[in-house]
């Protein structure tokens, strides 16, 4: 195997892990929640675990920014700027979750409005919240720790934090629920200090690996007006190309209620299988942002080309795997899922559009870990925002006289579409 599928691989397969210790983990407090006898713990989980879902996600630049900036410099060797890098994003970590304490309150009520639960939900959500919502510090710096070390062409130290971390919270929740007496105060309360147990093993994980660079901290470089410029300007394309996600991974999901019970619950399996290659992938995302932002910060071109190369190749190969195990394996999974009849026979009828995610997805998330690591975050907001307009343009168009085939079709196109953008100004990558 070449040296650079290697290190590919060394950075890949760690974060893939990562990534798949997260949706076990919600299947575990739905399962603790679902045995607590009441439908509403279960509500309140779900709307709960959506809020906080899209509250972190919008603040993923603090991960994606991180990495592309830290890869970069250390290409360059400016070790000053590597330790720099790490300090300036821990501490807009911290800055904004202050202000999302500050502002707790507002935000529940306006979400709890816009989502409209029923008032037991509503109370059991209002709960989970208040307790969870402490865990935004924590939360957030681990995004900036992750990006900085993934940017350190290291993905070990996140996935050992990862693994411990949902480890932790799931023996909490199970100890404060069955043998604490409580409901879903311990299930929020184990989220909670496992966010903190996380950040602490994260730290400490760094400072018995990266403690040498201590003689490279620079205070004055931390946060001058020109680095902190360049950090929120970077990161303002990757929050607006965020919001755009989440925008339309949101609204496929309404749109399918209003098109009837059974649309949503079909649309709700399938795009699990979406989420399970988005997984795998993100992985290899991971890999580009560490490879090509230290090839473009040592100005290696030849490096940089050959990754992108068999970022690609790696790309392909899990698209067609992706395919035939979908073709081979969809109906099985399907039936896994649920034995209802009528949405059984609902999803054998949608299943052949899962088939398209792997290739016409492939692009956008390799591009995505390229531009990353390049910091070429314009590209990226164009990209998603040229995507999303044409998702919501196909649903008005298609989705009236289709039905939800007219939503499956549009998202497929908003995936080739971000991936047909991001490698049209692919040129601007290397200036």
């Amino acid at each position: 195997m070449n040296l650079r599928d290697k290190q590919i691989l060394h950075i890949a397969l760690p974060s893939i892990v990562s990534n798949i210790t997260v949706p076990l983990l919600g299947l575990v407090d739905v399962a603790i929640t679902g045995h607590l006898g009441s439908a509403a713990y279960i509500g309140a989980i779900a709307v709960g675990g959506m809020l906080f879902n899209i509250i972190y996600w919008m603040f993923a630049f603090l991960r994606m920014g991180t990495s592309g900036m830290t890869s970069q410099a250390l290409g360059a060797r400016n070790l000053p700027e590597v330790v720099s890098v790490l300090l300036r994003a821990t501490m807009v970590s911290l800055l904004i979750s202050a202000v999302m304490l500050c502002l707790q309150v507002p935000v529940r009520e306006l979400s709890l409005a816009i989502i409209a639960p029923s008032e037991e939900v509503a109370a059991y959500t209002r709960t989970y919240f208040n307790i969870c919502i402490w865990g935004a510090p924590a939360a957030l710096a681990l995004f900036a720790l992750t990006g900085w070390c993934v940017g350190m062409q290291n993905s070990k130290i996140p996935m050992a934090v990862s693994i411990a971390q949902n480890l932790v919270n799931i023996l909490l929740s199970l100890v404060l629920v069955y043998w604490g007496g409580m409901t879903i105060e311990g299930v929020a309360l184990g989220t909670v200090i496992a966010l903190y147990a996380g950040l602490l093993l994260s730290l400490s994980l760094i400072m018995r690996n990266y403690l040498r660079l201590k003689k490279y901290l620079r205070l004055q470089m931390v946060a001058t007006r020109e680095s902190l410029l360049r950090f929120f300007m970077l990161n303002k394309d990757i929050f607006l190309r965020t919001c755009c996600l989440i925008l339309v991974h949101f609204f496929f999901i309404s749109a399918g209620a209003k098109l009837g019970d059974a649309e949503l619950a079909v649309n709700t399996i399938l795009m699990q299988l979406f989420m399970l290659y988005s997984y795998i992938m993100d992985g290899f995302a991971f890999a580009g942002e560490a490879m090509v932002g230290k090839a473009i910060g040592a100005q290696a071109r030849g490096i940089y080309d050959d990754t992108v190369k068999r970022l690609f190749r790696w790309g392909w190969l899990l698209a067609a795997l992706f395919t035939v195990a979908y073709f081979l394996f969809g109906e099985a999974y399907i039936s896994v899922l649920t034995d209802n009849a009528e949405v059984v026979a609902s999803a054998q009828e949608y299943q052949p559009w899962t088939l398209l995610f792997p290739v016409c997805g492939v692009a956008a998330f390799i591009w995505d870990g390229v531009y990353i690591g390049a910091t070429a975050t314009k590209g990226m907001l164009i990209s998603m925002a040229s995507g999303t307009a044409v998702f919501f343009l196909l649903y008005l168009l298609l989705v009236p006289s289709w039905g939800n085939h007219g939503l499956w079709v549009a998202f497929v196109c908003y995936l080739a579409v971000r991936g047909i953008s991001l490698a049209l100004t692919r040129h601007r990558i290397w200036r």
